[in-house]
């Protein structure tokens, strides 16, 4: 099946002579298969079109933002209406007071809560929190784990300097003896304990938080007046409609948000709990369009759609099924297929499947028969999505799987992954 590309082709040449590599950044396709399209045209629900007119199921969901369906009538509604009377002000508007105590009443551990644009903004700020609470520098967090991309937290070293990453110590997610031998490391310096939600690392198996794991962490945090922050940009409202690790009973002190908490618009937060108040009042931070009142209004409408809507049970049910329904397809065909992670944010690997071919291989099959997935970063469900949608995501993977069946043995190695063969997976 042949796809139109000669837009995304034309807008590539274009990009690369005026975009440092013609890309950049996590929605950079380099790493994909060479038949994904780099740009898109528009969005609506649970679909994407890219700049050829392609349509497309998307089960990326803009990398998460996506919560309730692209173009979301009543969401983007409150945004124009408030971009009308005002959005980018001298200062802000009474919305952020309410969006902050809308916030703080859905997170249980929350005191306050401070607003930015980024999941970065809100993880620097976080970082900059516990360090003026306890005035201390090391923090510790996990391997591989994703918390950003500022020099502190960048997982590539380009344009960094050994400064940047001091006073860092790394550990295993889910290894209580690791995260011991850390903290212990660090002795009477420790700002903070670095949590995700989940092991949603790239390339490899995700893992649900070990409860052993999360209540040392805590347990630790307590014993030597560190920090715990659990940092949920990624998963936030995909989880729980609390904070994530409130699912297993671990309350962080600070909680990063960010991606759907607007349903794309942006915005992200900082939330604390009161002993953070004094110290996150201190720092200084700011940027010309954290205020903006307009995202802030899409906020508070995703928010009531949070709390008046069955959303969450919605996503979590259909996304059981279709891990389910592809596991089960893909066994059928003889091969072996893994999913872990929540069922409304999976990640889906081949068994020896080392560079990935079979994993690129079955995701251009999908994308030749209108569905978008990623074979080695985690996806994301949203509520726009319907049964008849996992049923065609089931349907479109029968074929993809007997396609990988034949032609499987006789795939080539996957160049631009040859990475993964000297164990950085």
């Amino acid at each position: 099946m042949t796809r139109a590309s000669s837009q995304d082709r034309a807008l590539r040449e274009r990009a690369a002579a005026v975009i440092p590599g013609g890309m950049y950044g996590h929605q950079a396709v380099g790493l994909l298969p060479d038949d994904y399209p780099q740009f898109f045209k528009r969005g609506d629900g649970a679909h994407i079109w890219d700049v050829d007119g392609n349509r497309y199921l998307d089960l990326m969901c803009a990398y998460g933002p996506n919560l309730f369906g692209y173009a979301h009538p009543e969401i983007d509604a409150a945004y124009v209406r408030q971009l009308g009377l005002g959005d980018t002000l001298t200062g802000p508007t009474a919305l952020m007071v309410r969006l902050a105590e809308e916030m703080t009443e859905m997170v249980g551990h929350a005191a306050w809560a401070m607003f930015c644009k980024n999941g970065t903004d809100a993880t620097t700020m976080a970082l900059m929190t516990a360090r003026a609470h306890t005035r201390r520098k090391t923090i510790v967090r996990a391997k591989g784990a994703y918390h950003g991309a500022a020099p502190w937290c960048t997982p590539r070293p380009a344009g960094t300097i050994e400064t940047d990453h001091a006073h860092h110590i790394f550990c295993d997610y889910n290894d209580v003896a690791s995260l011991e031998e850390a903290v212990a490391q660090a002795g009477d310096d420790l700002a903070a304990i670095f949590a995700a939600p989940f092991k949603h690392d790239a390339f490899i198996d995700q893992a649900q938080p070990d409860l052993a794991y999360a209540r040392k962490a805590r347990e630790l945090a307590d014993a030597t007046g560190a920090l715990l922050i659990v940092d949920d940009v990624r998963a936030g409202l995909r989880i729980a409609r609390d904070c994530s690790w409130s699912v297993i009973g671990v309350e962080p002190d600070l909680s990063t948000w960010g991606k759907c908490i607007a349903n794309g618009h942006p915005i992200s937060a900082l939330l604390g709990s009161e002993k953070a108040r004094k110290a996150a009042a201190a720092i200084y931070v700011t940027g010309s369009y954290w205020f903006q009142a307009a995202p802030m209004a899409a906020a508070l409408e995703t928010l009531r759609l949070v709390r008046t809507t069955d959303y969450l049970e919605r996503i979590t049910a259909m996304g059981e099924r279709l891990s389910a329904g592809l596991v089960e397809r893909a066994a059928a065909n003889g091969l072996g297929l893994r999913h872990t992670g929540p069922g409304q944010m999976p990640l889906y690997l081949f068994e020896d499947d080392p560079d990935l071919r079979k994993g690129f291989f079955f995701v251009s099959q999908m994308l030749d028969r209108g569905v978008y997935l990623h074979p080695w970063h985690n996806m994301f469900l949203c509520a726009a999505m319907t049964d008849a949608d996992i049923d065609g995501v089931l349907n479109a993977a029968e074929d993809a799987f007997a396609a990988l069946r034949r032609e499987g043995p006789g795939l080539a190695p996957v160049a631009k992954l040859a990475f993964l063969a000297g164990g950085q997976r």
